[in-house]
């Protein structure tokens, strides 16, 4: 009989703080109990609940600051997405399921690229001088650095902000695929981040979408 693993008191008060702030509809700058009003809440001593929002202060989801206490703060998605980055647990997820989730969420964004585009010409701008700069680079790192750049500014572009946060988490994607792109392939990557804007820019969605899908789906080839 396996035995189950009991849970961490840190992680459990990190827990129960989350749906404190939750039950209480908190927002970004709230302010929470005092470390001695949430020890006696939750019948722990301070130190456990140090340990806690230490965790959560390290993700972003609350802040501590002197002469203010602890507030409910923003996630740090680009703290997060590096830290997940580098978890092998994530990195041993099925490459094909990190491929089509890549797809579900950036195809997804796609109509609403179109039709915030048609109403704002800068998102093609940026898009457009981001896809510039790949002619530039001169190393894999370099390269892969502008396209995550490309993708990251491509689902900003949607306005969604939930959306952005998952796109973030599947970044990396681009770590656990950096060796299946040759350097050979780079002219042909380019060139589909610019049929990509042509299609945006023409509200041509449907074709679009097929461009993207092929682009990301590429590392399955390989």
């Amino acid at each position: 009989m396996q035995t189950l693993r009991r849970p961490k008191v840190r992680d459990q008060i990190a827990e129960q703080i989350k749906q404190y702030i939750l039950k209480h509809d908190l927002t970004p700058g709230d302010r929470l109990p005092t470390e001695t009003a949430l020890a006696e809440t939750f019948g722990i001593s301070r130190l456990s609940i140090r340990e806690a929002t230490k965790a959560l202060e390290f993700l972003g989801i609350v802040e501590s600051k002197t002469g203010v206490g602890l507030t409910v703060g923003r996630i740090n998605m680009e703290r997060v997405t590096s830290h997940l980055g580098f978890h092998t647990g994530l990195l041993d997820v099925d490459p094909q399921q990190l491929i089509d989730s890549r797809v579900i969420v950036e195809t997804g964004a796609l109509p609403h690229i179109v039709h915030n585009m048609a109403n704002d010409r800068s998102i093609e701008q940026q898009l457009r001088e981001i896809a510039g700069r790949f002619q530039t680079a001169r190393d894999l790192k370099s390269w892969i650095d502008l396209d995550i750049q490309f993708h990251r500014c491509l689902l900003e572009s949607s306005g969604l902000q939930p959306l952005m946060a998952f796109g973030d988490l599947l970044h990396v994607f681009f770590q656990r695929f950096r060796e299946s792109i040759k350097k050979s392939e780079w002219q042909i990557g380019t060139q589909s981040h610019l049929r990509l804007i042509d299609l945006l820019a023409a509200g041509q969605v449907v074709e679009a979408v097929a461009e993207l899908r092929g682009h990301i789906e590429s590392h399955k080839r390989r």
